[in-house]
């Protein structure tokens, strides 16, 4: 894999105040990556560095091996941004648009037709290259807008917020273009839509307070989203000694009609041994279920019960 984003150290101060505090990752061409983060977490503050809007107050970037702050230019050439509100200028058809943007990359002139037609067969506009862009739907004026962010071959995508307003037929097509430019690109995916990083992301980080306070792979997200404990259902009512009496056990809570929450330690898994005694005992197991989190149970508890944050990489 191929190193396209690397950031080391990263902080922005705004006089005393400490918008971004020693943010440091990576991105590899095929990741995609989700990045999250409460308002005012400092999100915001460190996509503006990263694509050069804003200089850091200290640290390094590094888009595709080229220094932001030493070759602003050459860098800004391998990065395609697609920001909320799609540039979009709905006067102009599908192609005259993205025929301009090619020029404001200062693409060759013999190259322009080539990469237009590119860009919008990747983005499945072929169809609507001579239609005003006024004239489009929501979701193919977003689409409008993935094309000028990758007209240039970029090595890194930097989208912002690329679902917000549409509908979910639509929702599911940008999800989709969004996992095919991730074969071939880094893609750096901005959202508050939590679903859609367990949707279209290989990877996820969180920032809060200016740190990065989680930053793991969704297959580890995932691992992480099943809770600590398990819900136990029986037809006669357990002895409840002899489940505390279970390694690992940590509490019980009675939920009533012989329903109960049992939790349990991190590094232990005490379904079997669970089972095992309600079925000796002859109470009749009739559930016996882990519990799983939601990732916006994971963002609350990160976000809101961490008041000093620090970096937390799960394995």
């Amino acid at each position: 894999m191929t190193n396209l984003i690397q950031v080391e150290q990263l902080y922005r101060y705004y006089g005393e105040q400490c918008a971004v505090n020693d943010v440091n990752f990576s991105l590899e061409r095929g990741e995609i990556l989700g990045f999250l983060g409460p308002n005012g977490a400092g999100k915001t503050t460190t996509m503006q560095m990263i694509c050069g809007n804003l200089a850091p107050t200290a640290g390094l970037i590094f888009i595709n091996g080229i220094d932001i702050l030493d070759q602003p230019k050459e860098a800004k050439r391998e990065l395609g941004y697609l920001p909320e509100v799609p540039p979009v200028y709905k006067e102009l058809s599908t192609f005259e648009f993205l025929k301009y943007c090619a020029k404001l990359h200062r693409l060759p002139n013999g190259k322009i037709a080539k990469a237009v037609d590119n860009a919008m067969e990747r983005c499945g506009l072929s169809e609507v290259g001579s239609r005003l862009i006024g004239n489009l739907s929501k979701g193919y004026q977003q689409r409008v807008g993935i094309a000028q962010a990758i007209l240039h071959n970029p090595a890194v995508i930097i989208l912002d917020e690329p679902t917000v307003g549409l509908d979910p037929i639509q929702i599911r097509e940008i999800r989709e273009l969004i996992r095919e430019l991730g074969k071939e690109h880094g893609i750096i995916l901005s959202t508050h839509i939590l679903p859609e990083i367990q949707e279209v992301c290989t990877r996820v980080q969180i920032i809060h307070q200016g740190r990065l306070v989680l930053n793991d792979s969704i297959e580890g997200l995932e691992r992480n989203m099943r809770a600590l404990s398990v819900l136990l259902k029986t037809a006669s009512a357990p002895n409840l000694v002899k489940l505390y009496n279970i390694k690992g056990i940590l509490s019980i809570e009675d939920m009533g009609e012989n329903r109960y929450r049992i939790f349990h330690e991190k590094d232990s898994n005490p379904a079997a041994a669970i089972a095992e005694t309600v079925v000796s005992e002859g109470l009749g197991l009739l559930e016996l279920t882990p519990e799983k989190r939601s990732m916006e149970q994971i963002f609350i508890e990160i976000t809101q019960h961490n008041p000093e944050p620090k970096e937390m990489i799960i394995q």
